[in-house]
């Protein structure tokens, strides 16, 4: 099979079956994502964690649940015209920052599906998936508040649910971040 014709499918079998970093055999099982595959928003996380890994769905939770409201107040769904995904898709052992190399390995997982997914916006949750999809290691302070590109694709950075729950100060920050994505969606 050609690479460049992969399905849903092949790529969700690929990524349950990858053993390419050392990550796979310390998890649960992968968290591949959820969410309409044709979804017009793409969020990116990072890595899953403990009740991701457990769950084998991204941000469940805590996280999850402040996601779901962040979402529910810009008029979207989790289910609805918005995919969620992480660069990595096996958890790190004691949800440590993804390494380099395994950033690296599962990255083109991350490609294809945008690929399949053709959305028409990013939001890259936190500094793991920022600073991937944006191809810098910026703070997030530093990159948020204007449109980055990834594969030809407006992209937006925003602080991570995860991160919001432990600095409720920067909810204000996430919330400018999500009205951006809603202004810049609707210029495209």
């Amino acid at each position: 099979m050609e690479e460049k014709s992969i399905s849903w499918q092949n790529l969700k079998s690929r990524v349950r079956n990858c053993t390419d970093c050392k990550l796979r055999a310390g998890c649960t099982q992968t968290v591949f994502g959820v969410g309409d595959e044709k979804a017009e928003w793409l969020l990116v996380g990072e890595a899953p964690g403990a009740e991701e890994d457990r769950l084998g769905e991204p941000f469940v939770g805590q996280a999850g649940k402040l996601l779901d409201h962040m979402l529910a107040a810009i008029g979207l769904s989790r289910r609805e015209n918005v995919y969620i995904a992480n660069v990595l898709k096996c958890r790190p052992p004691g949800n440590r920052n993804p390494e380099p190399d395994e950033v690296a390995k599962c990255s083109p997982h991350l490609q294809k599906q945008i690929e399949l997914i053709k959305p028409k916006l990013i939001v890259a949750m936190g500094r793991f998936a920022a600073q991937t999809l944006v191809g810098s290691d910026a703070t997030i302070a530093s990159l948020r508040g204007r449109v980055h590109r990834y594969a030809g694709l407006p992209l937006i950075v925003t602080y991570h649910p995860a991160y919001l729950l432990r600095n409720l100060p920067d909810k204000a920050k996430a919330w400018a971040d999500l009205r951006f994505a809603v202004r810049t969606m609707k210029e495209l």
